[in-house]
Order: C-alpha cells, then sequence, then structure tokens
C-alpha cells in the first residue's frame, strides 16, 4: 500500500546543494570535474552551471600535437585504426579451397591468373585517340588538329614513304568518323 493513500505524507527525496562555494541553491545540474574524469560530476544550480560550462575548455593545459591528436581520434569515435594494407584481410593468412566456386585455386599462383578483360576501344574512342583530343569537341579544334596530324604525316613532306600514306589514311579515317558522331 502507498503512503500517500494511507494519508501520510511521503518523505521528500534530499535535495543536493550546489557545489560552487557560498550559494544555497538545489545543484540540479552536473558538470565534469575535469578532462581527466569525465564521469565524475559537480552539481550545480543553473547560474553556476551557465558559468561553469561558459568556461570550460576541453583542450587547456594541451599542446598544439595533443589537441591535433585528440581531434583526430574522436573523428574515428576513440577506435584503434590501422593504415590501409597493414591488417590481414583477403588475400592474408592461409588460402582455403574454394574448389571451383569464387576462382580462387591454390593451386594456380597469383601472377598466372587472367586478368579482367577490358572491352575494346569503339571507333569514336580510337578516332579521339589518333587525335588526341577529349570531348566536348569543337568543330574549328577538330579542324585545326587535323590540318597539323596532316602537315606531319602526308606523303610528300615524307618523300613518298608508304607508311607516312598509311598513317595519312588512318587520320583522314578518323577525321571522318569524329565529324559524322559529333557535327552530323
Amino acid at each position: 500500500m502507498r503512503t500517500e493513500e494511507a494519508g501520510t505524507p511521503r518523505p521528500e527525496t534530499p535535495v543536493r546543494g550546489c557545489d560552487h562555494p557560498g550559494c544555497a541553491a538545489a545543484g540540479e545540474f552536473r558538470a565534469p570535474l575535469s578532462r581527466a574524469a569525465l564521469k565524475q560530476f559537480h552539481w550545480f544550480c543553473l547560474d553556476h552551471v551557465r558559468a561553469y560550462n561558459a568556461a570550460w575548455n576541453y583542450y587547456a593545459g594541451m599542446s598544439a600535437a595533443e589537441m591535433e591528436r585528440e581531434i583526430r581520434n574522436d573523428t574515428v569515435w576513440q577506435r584503434p585504426t590501422w593504415p590501409m594494407g597493414t591488417r590481414a584481410g583477403i588475400g592474408y593468412g592461409p588460402r582455403l579451397k574454394d574448389f571451383g566456386l569464387f576462382g580462387f585455386d591454390d593451386d594456380e599462383p597469383a601472377q598466372r591468373r587472367e586478368a579482367p578483360r577490358r572491352r575494346p576501344p569503339n571507333a569514336q574512342e580510337q578516332a579521339l585517340a589518333i587525335f588526341n583530343l577529349a570531348p566536348p569537341l569543337s568543330l574549328g579544334g577538330l579542324k585545326a588538329r587535323y590540318k597539323e596530324l596532316v602537315k606531319l604525316n602526308h606523303p610528300d613532306v615524307h618523300g613518298g614513304d608508304k607508311a607516312a600514306e598509311e598513317r595519312l589514311k588512318i587520320i583522314n579515317l578518323a577525321y571522318a568518323t569524329l565529324k559524322a558522331s559529333y557535327f552530323p
């Protein structure tokens, strides 16, 4: 049976006093004792906790390097970290046989594994590579680059060289491809 129902008043909980010297108000608000004792508290009234918080400096007494280390440590929530590639993970330690399910065979060294195949470049990408250009293209810029390449690779400049003639054919084909695809 509760004491309020029986008519007897319930005893009041003791009120904690403000820890500020000379203050008789109730200490309702907690504030940490120091940076080293964050789980131990002073108990202050509202006015004194406001003054304590305004003067609180977590980094007081730390050097610049200590402050930087503390801030960096806070960015990872005080958890340990390691530089990339220094911890064991996939590919480290004993290898398990996967029986061909995932493509990691113990018997086959990493050097002999086939690299992932890349798709071959299409005609436009090849033409851009020949002209050493990247999109977006302007018609004036394309024509200027075409003229430069023709002057450099024309067979008449090279004394009728057959290799220069073949290079000029490739340049002409690349120019036609770029002009048709970017400037219809």
